[in-house]
């Protein structure tokens, strides 16, 4: 019995010197975490970063560019070669119209090494020849022939409602012109180039009524009747 007893004896001492020997390193512990938290240095709150109102990010507005009145046709693009010393050069030629349905129209024809820059510098070659046609009641005053290389183009007024009769590059020259109602025929060459230039040609050499009245002395009320 006096065995039992100190054995019991000696395991209550032990758990009880381990629990306070756990106690103790506790609070040691914690001695020494207050400790480095006063000497550690007390950070300061940063001010949150805000966004001024200059600084928001503003919705930029596209604005539609407005389009030009210019409206530009290609009536043919061909595939040209030059001989020169050493072999054979490459190069596109473009036949574009120019005009604006308001009177206005122009032949442009040009070269390069691309398509598209050729297209380019016919379009700036025809807005530099822009000539002005003079329009009556959607037709042309009166008839006319126009020649140029071995093409030539005739051209007739029409009543309202007759349309472009006419086809090929002289039908672009004539609805890039304005001109609502016309009858067209081509005579010679059939070339793009000769027939476009020929259109433009007798559009060039058109006399409007109010010069001929002023020629003859006459009120345009006059000459029409």
């Amino acid at each position: 019995m006096d065995l039992e007893n100190k054995e019991e004896m000696t395991v209550e001492t032990a758990v009880e010197e381990t629990e306070n020997a756990a106690a103790e390193t506790s609070e040691t512990v914690d001695a020494v975490e207050a400790e480095i938290k006063e000497e550690l240095p007390v950070e300061e709150e940063r001010p949150s970063k805000r966004r001024s109102r200059g600084s928001k990010k503003q919705k930029i507005e596209t604005e539609d560019k407005p389009q030009s009145e210019w409206i530009e046709r290609v009536v043919q693009i061909s595939r040209v070669t030059k001989v020169v010393k050493g072999g054979k050069k490459l190069s596109f030629r473009a036949i574009v119209i120019v005009g604006n349905k308001k009177g206005q129209v122009g032949v442009g024809c040009a070269k390069a090494s691309e398509v598209i820059i050729a297209i380019q510098k016919a379009i700036a070659d025809g807005r530099k020849n822009l000539i002005t046609v003079p329009i009556f009641k959607t037709t042309i005053p009166h008839p006319i022939t126009g020649r140029s290389g071995a093409g030539a183009v005739m051209l007739k007024p029409a009543s309202q409602g007759t349309g472009i009769i006419a086809g090929g590059a002289v039908r672009l020259v004539l609805e890039l012109a304005g001109i609502e109602n016309i009858l067209a025929k081509s005579l010679g060459s059939k070339a793009p180039l000769n027939a476009a230039n020929a259109t433009l040609e007798a559009l060039k050499a058109l006399t409007p009524f109010s010069e001929v009245a002023k020629k003859r002395g006459l009120t345009m009320a006059e000459l029409l009747n």
